[in-house]
């Protein structure tokens, strides 16, 4: 049987309470954005193929400062490394990329790495390639020779990271633009049409958004109440951390972001978070339409047949966007008053279901050429993914601290923000035992399991909370 390690957050079929999804790493299970769920299910999904065991690396691959025992580990028990990334080439994850590519240096197998794209900064719409520091840059070229030593050529996200990888010496000889796998689960036949004629108030549909928009501060508190159907889906850790345990991580001047528990959306309990890719699927499927700045959110939506409509906010998502023919608006194109009806009017996923079996057929070509099997091959269909995907009990969506309606509300909040922050992340670190793809043996495996439970507890807090 082959074996094949593929990076993610978990094993698809892992069943981890929110609670401990977000003690496991500082940031979180899922590595900040739950939105990584997404690309990287569906790389297993895709791969997951009849006489072949897809395992993750829980994202190990990355978060070891020194490799060399997990790749003797690697060499000897699998066939293939799989990488599925998203914006990885980008300033804040120099670190996950040096390690990554220390790891891959040491490697004797294949290593396949899919999806991959350049994160531009502030501006990027106009100026979409990043003013990398030096010593990013090269740790940038260096993962790619390192791929490239291992791999026919490097599968990219869209036009934008073809042209900065050409910049850096990787032509086309080298690169291959396939989009992203998220879109590419299902195979060719993914077809979105409109379930209604419009939206109205009456009307069930989701908003996400990027904390670091400020756009949608406002636009977040006036659909809170014009639509009373509406829910928000945030996707960051700090999000799950609010919605647990009632922590206000508001930025200054902030008060209409909906990232406190003060927020009418928070109030209505209107916010749902989830940390599995299949409950996040079926929430979706029911509702008419998503739109917001989270890529990932919105291909959620269009994963279950779900219209949805991206903000493009920065030249990643509008990469994307563009790529897929996903209906979008740029923000600087954007009415002041921007509606959700409005936006749901004008999308169209005419060119999206027309252009997407061909697409679809491109991504097939490229595994196929660096020999990755995929489900949608003759005679490798795998159904038994699906049916176990469709009993495994999953936990259901995070709800806000005000689905409690039997006490005072404003002491539930002000209580469990207090008792998590001495001591909760702590003990739910220590009861979940991450599972790896090897028992992590080495000393420094050792040591990044336990790391959380080496964190001590804000003592002065729990010392308040022992005298009361």
């Amino acid at each position: 049987m082959k074996r094949i390690l593929v990076r993610s957050p978990k094993d698809p079929f892992h069943v981890i309470s929110p609670e401990q999804a977000l003690a496991l790493y500082p940031k979180g299970v899922f590595g900040r954005n739950v939105g990584n769920m997404i690309f990287t299910e569906a790389m297993h999904r895709l791969i997951s193929v009849p006489d072949t065991e897809v395992v993750s690396d829980s994202f190990l691959s990355e978060r070891l400062p020194d490799s060399r025992a997990h790749a003797v580990r690697i060499n000897e028990e699998f066939d293939q490394f799989v990488i599925p990334l998203a914006n990885a080439f980008r300033a804040s994850f120099h670190r996950n990329l040096a390690q990554m590519t220390q790891l891959i240096e040491r490697l004797n197998i294949p290593v396949v790495v899919a999806g991959v794209g350049v994160a531009g900064g502030v501006g990027s719409l106009d100026n979409p390639f990043p003013d990398n520091p030096p010593e990013v840059t090269a740790t940038i070229k260096r993962f790619l020779k390192a791929v490239l030593d291992h791999s026919s050529t490097i599968g990219v996200r869209g036009e934008t990271t073809r042209e900065y990888l050409a910049s850096l010496g990787f032509g086309d000889e080298h690169v291959e633009v396939v989009g992203c796998p998220s879109l590419f689960r299902r195979g060719a036949d993914l077809q979105v049409q409109k379930k209604s004629a419009s939206l109205t108030e009456d009307s069930h549909f989701t908003m996400n958004l990027s904390p670091y928009v400020p756009l949608m501060d406002e636009v977040s508190l006036r659909h809170a109440e014009r639509y009373p159907h509406m829910t928000y889906i945030p996707q960051g850790h700090d999000s799950l951390e609010m919605m647990l345990w009632g922590v206000d991580r508001t930025p200054k001047k902030r008060p209409d972001l909906p990232a406190h528990p003060t927020h009418p959306l928070y109030r209505a309990n209107r916010m749902r978070f989830f940390v599995d890719p299949e409950t996040w699927n079926r929430y979706l499927a029911e509702r008419e339409f998503s739109f917001g700045t989270r890529i990932h959110g919105n291909i959620a939506a269009i994963n279950a047949r779900t219209p949805a409509h991206v903000i493009a906010h920065d030249a990643r998502t509008l990469e994307l966007a563009r790529y897929h023919e996903i209906p979008h608006t740029l923000v600087p194109d954007l009415p002041p008053n921007v509606d959700a009806a409005d936006l749901f009017e004008r999308t169209d996923f005419t060119a999206f279901n027309s252009g997407h079996a061909e697409r679809f057929a491109k991504f097939a070509r490229f595994l196929e050429k660096n020999d990755v099997g995929h489900v949608y091959e003759t005679g490798k269909s795998n159904p038994a993914y699906d049916e176990r995907m469709s009993t495994t009990p999953f936990p259901p969506a995070v709800e806000t601290l005000y689905s409690v309606s039997d006490q005072s509300r404003e002491d539930l909040i002000e209580r469990v923000s207090e008792l998590y922050q001495a001591a909760g992340q702590r003990t739910l670190a220590k009861r979940h035992k991450p599972a790896y793809p090897f028992a992590p043996e080495d000393p420094d495996a050792k040591r990044l399991a336990h790391r959380v439970a080496s964190r001590g507890p804000l003592r002065k807090i729990a010392k308040r909370l022992l005298r009361r």
